[in-house]
């Protein structure tokens, strides 16, 4: 049954949307987290400390946060997997370009695919930035995050490269939620407005959210 849900197109789109799902509640929390760094290095570092103590003593030290990295990892995976297979079979069935135009499609909708690389090419930097220090900047602290951070930001680089991944988020968030909805079967033509607007806030605050943070580096707010 599993090889024939995945084989199909809609199993496909299925998977897609619950993944894509799962990512976004980490996205929200992640966020959450993040602004913590307006309250001083001493709140932040606690916070980095308190994600890696959840669930003592039941879980072992770090056991839960590598519970999440697992599902991140299996849900991003099943994500660009499917969307590249998707995409391939796409393809296949109209290897010729349309003989009427069709209709405009919305930016966002026409920069999944590439928003959905740059994305994936930024969680690989991420990792080696602020997880592993492999191409850390300034000298990398472990269980110094509020430091590394603010190193982080204090290259134009790293706020580039950080700045235009979220605004690439962003836009994948904006078509994203509202193409699960339809997926899943929540859309209708009654509620296709209210998530349209709602992948549209979805998609602005989690921007600003996470910009907010280099942002304030930046501008000497957090330093």
């Amino acid at each position: 049954m599993a090889r024939t849900v995945w084989g199909s197109t809609v199993g496909k789109k299925t998977v897609m949307a619950v993944s894509g799902l799962i990512m976004l509640l980490y996205l929200v929390v992640h966020m959450i987290g993040n602004l913590k760094i307006f309250f001083g290095a001493g709140e932040f570092n606690h916070y980095a400390h308190w994600l890696r103590t959840v669930g003592e003593p039941f879980m072992h030290y770090e056991w839960t946060l590598w519970l999440i990295r697992v599902v991140l990892v299996v849900a991003v995976v099943a994500h660009a997997v499917s969307a590249y297979q998707l995409s391939r079979r796409d393809i296949r069935a109209r290897p010729g370009k349309y003989v009427h135009s069709r209709p405009r499609a919305s930016y966002a909708t026409r920069t999944m695919r590439w928003g959905g690389i740059v994305l994936g090419l930024f969680i690989v930097w991420h990792i080696l930035d602020l997880t592993t220090g492999t191409v850390h900047s300034g000298g990398f602290q472990p269980g110094h995050p509020y430091q590394n951070v603010v190193d982080t930001f204090s290259t134009w680089y790293g706020n580039v490269i950080y700045i235009v991944a979220m605004l690439a988020l962003g836009l994948h968030i904006r078509h994203g939620f509202w193409s699960a909805a339809q997926t899943l079967g929540v859309g209708s033509r009654t509620r296709d407005r209210a998530l349209k607007i709602a992948a549209n806030v979805l998609a602005l605050l989690l921007t600003a959210g996470f910009i907010a943070v280099p942002v304030g580096v930046m501008t000497g707010v957090v330093s």
